[in-house]
């Protein structure tokens, strides 16, 4: 489905505004500040993978705008890919910036194929985060392979200079059987 349906931008909030709060569980996943990549990738044995969907400039849409410090109707550079654990897609992410900032920086979003944008902007120290905001996701912003109410979603702004890259990551539901149970705290990656 298009992006550019008309529909109510969800309000992202940070995890002392949610109420009601998410499950123990569930909060575990939305508001860790490690890499997602790493921890998916100890969560699926080494099995993960990026498999990109779609990249291109758009018009951001206004609550990235917002979050972006941009211009409403911004163009950007979106990114979206499904984050693959046991060749299952298990996270939908949507990383966007706005085109103005990505000329000055001279940072490359467009080569970077089926390799994960976290696992860079991870690795750059140059990069800061942003806190981490969590919403239930509109199903007419998912791919329709994936189309589904109430997905628990999260997102944060890397910043480096005047870069700002926003990332978006939303929870799956093939996703939440393979961390059921499962302890990835900072010390297990």
């Amino acid at each position: 489905m298009p992006h550019t349906a008309p529909i109510q931008a969800p309000h992202w909030l940070t995890a002392s505004q949610l109420e009601p709060a998410p499950a123990v569980e569930v909060a575990a996943w939305l508001f860790n500040e490690d890499s997602l990549t790493r921890r998916l990738t100890r969560l699926s044995a080494d099995t993960f993978s990026v498999s990109p969907l779609q990249q291109g400039w758009q018009t951001l849409r206004s609550d990235e705008c917002a979050a972006l410090g941009v211009a409403e109707g911004s163009i950007g550079w979106v990114r979206e890919v499904f984050l693959c654990g046991h060749g299952q897609p298990w996270v939908f992410a949507r990383s966007v910036a706005a085109r103005s900032a990505l000329a000055e920086a001279q940072f490359d979003l467009e080569s970077l194929g089926s390799r994960s944008l976290g696992e860079l902007l991870f690795c750059d120290n140059r990069f800061v985060r942003g806190a981490l905001q969590a919403t239930r996701y509109p199903a007419q912003w998912l791919p329709q392979a994936v189309c589904e109410e109430g997905l628990w979603a999260r997102r944060s702004c890397f910043r480096r200079d005047d870069l700002a890259l926003l990332v978006a990551e939303i929870f799956l539901p093939a996703f939440w059987p393979s961390a059921a149970g499962t302890d990835l705290s900072a010390t297990d990656l």
